[in-house]
């Protein structure tokens, strides 16, 4: 009998021990993860996605999410090449292609990513005038993409975009900015203006000269502006007279004055041609 409870306890403590082994063996991890595992410190390679078994004990697994992440990077501040003072702030989007080499090669992907974006935003944004930066932030983004990229490739981190977030410009800087468009728009304005002046001008040019090669055409146009006058309701109408009607009496009153010249000029030479007497 008391054999049989030895066996018995015996027995229990075996499986009991195996459970235990099972249990501590297994891992879970999750569709987006894997498990780095390193038996004894050495390295063995990633594992997953679902359940798999690993030895109990003499084991270490840490896990690895391959979903892109969101990094902000912090507000930088940058001088750029034209010596003016911006505060930058960037997005970065990355995730881990290498789950090994992301836990081998480098203490915390996450922080040395942060970091070398930093450093990477001030070195190129340094090396960019102002205008372009505002004026060309795709090809500023690719540059800072390529670059930080090129540096986690070893780390086993993939960067699929930079993107600058928002700059921050000095308050004298955009009270400069606001002149220089005020004064960009006043140009274009200035320009328009002018250039519908000049096509205003040719087209009264080619008016003139069609009302001026038909004289009814010229009535017409003085009978139409009577109309729009008595729209208006004004007291005063301007009635335009043709030239053509007083044309014939200027040029009668021009004869008269003529002739009223040419017979004074006749007596004043018939007076001087009179004999002077000397008086006594």
């Amino acid at each position: 009998m008391d054999s049989t409870i030895i066996l018995v306890l015996v027995i229990s403590a075996v499986v009991l021990i195996l459970l235990i082994l099972l249990f501590s063996a297994i891992r879970v991890v999750q569709q987006y993860e894997r498990g780095v595992i390193f038996v004894l410190g050495r390295l063995i390679g990633a594992k997953g996605p679902g359940i798999f078994l690993v030895p109990p004990f003499i084991s270490r697994m840490a896990k690895v999410d391959l979903r892109i992440v969101t990094l902000t990077v912090p507000p930088q501040e940058v001088i750029t090449r034209d010596n003016v003072t911006v505060k930058v702030t960037a997005v970065i989007y990355f995730y881990v292609v290498d789950p090994a080499a992301a836990i081998a090669n480098v203490v915390n992907f996450l922080q040395a990513t942060t970091q070398i974006g930093q450093t990477t935003l001030r070195n190129v944004l340094g090396q960019s005038e102002l205008d372009e930066l505002l004026s060309q932030r795709n090809k500023i983004n690719r540059e800072l993409q390529a670059i930080i990229d090129e540096h986690t490739e070893r780390w086993g981190v993939k960067v699929t975009a930079v993107e600058i977030k928002d700059i921050e410009l000095p308050a004298t800087m955009q009270r400069a900015m606001a002149k220089q468009a005020e004064a960009e728009r006043e140009k274009r304005a200035k320009i328009i203006h002018a250039q519908g002046e000049l096509q205003a001008s040719n087209q009264l040019a080619q008016a003139a000269s069609v009302i001026g090669s038909q004289p009814a055409a010229l009535q017409l146009r003085y009978l139409q502006t009577l109309t729009e006058i008595a729209v208006e309701k004004n007291s005063t109408i301007i009635f335009p007279l043709p030239i053509d009607l007083i044309e014939p009496m200027m040029d009668l009153l021009h004869r008269e004055h003529a002739t009223a010249a040419n017979e004074q000029h006749d007596h004043d030479g018939a007076v001087s041609a009179l004999p002077v007497y000397p008086q006594r």
